[in-house]
């Protein structure tokens, strides 16, 4: 096999999304594919290699390795390895933003904050996993509260001129709260707002533990929601960097780490 067909693989089972990334031997992507994970996680790894292998014209024997990582990877019975997201999501970023000291990752249903060194190795983390505060699920619920999709309350939470303050942690209470607030007649910027900055002030406390370092580096879906990443600057008053496809991180740094695991097996 000639070196610019070796490839390989990265699969990333989030609660939300799954990922895939194909990668040659010199490190460029050649496809990535994102879709729902469903009720089955085993069939969403299946489908989202076969789409990533379809979209770089691949077969699925081509692939010389691949990792799995987020929280479905020991159910990627075709992968060769599996590896946490925190260090995915390290590697990942570190090949797209080598000066990254920071990563806030926020996915549909896990928040985390991770340190990493100057070599871009993990040094500390602190995740939450256990709530939906501070997750892509607090917002969905908020959002379905006002009637409004997903993708549109970030750039609405921006019009706010006097945002209101959701003092719970809690999603039902928060919930509650907003209904609250808007019978009150406030508005749905000035809602949305204090939603966003709700959200990001939890995060920024949970994170506090690991420290923020430039350069802050924002993935996961929620990196998309540009309410969320102004809140999350001011909340911690650093700059945030979001790179151009935030939600295949964890998936990029496990096609990064495929190959490497690849190398050190020709090397032997």
């Amino acid at each position: 096999m000639k070196g610019n067909r070796l490839i390989v693989a990265g699969v990333d089972i989030g609660a939300a999304t799954t990922k895939a990334v194909i990668l040659n031997n010199a490190n460029k992507v050649l496809s990535f594919s994102i879709i729902p994970t469903g009720h089955n996680v085993v069939q969403a790894g299946e489908e989202v290699l076969s789409i990533a292998l379809d979209k770089a014209a691949f077969s699925r024997e081509e692939i010389r390795y691949i990792v799995s990582t987020g929280y479905g990877r020991r159910a990627v019975a075709f992968a060769h390895k599996a590896v946490t997201e925190i260090i995915c999501h390290a590697a990942g970023v570190s090949s797209n933003m080598a000066q990254a000291r920071t990563i806030i990752d926020i996915g549909g249903q896990d928040s985390k904050v991770i340190g990493l060194d100057d070599g871009g190795n993990v040094i500390n983390f602190v995740m939450n996993d256990k709530c939906a505060a501070g997750t892509g699920r607090f917002l969905e619920v908020m959002a379905g509260v006002l009637d409004l999709e997903i993708n549109d309350i970030g750039s609405i939470s921006l019009m706010s001129e006097n945002p209101c303050t959701i003092s719970s942690t809690c999603t039902i209470f928060a919930e509650s709260e907003l209904v609250s607030l808007r019978a009150e007649g406030r508005t749905r910027e000035d809602l949305l707002r204090g939603i966003h900055n709700a959200m990001s002030h939890r995060v920024a406390i949970m994170g506090k533990s690991v420290g923020y370092r430039e350069e802050v580096v924002f993935t996961g879906g929620v990196a998309m929601n540009m309410g969320i990443k102004k809140a999350l600057e001011d909340e911690i008053g650093l700059p945030i960097q979001v790179p151009e496809e935030p939600q295949i991180m964890g998936a990029l740094g496990a096609a990064i780490l495929a190959k490497a695991n690849l190398e050190k097996e020709f090397r032997e």
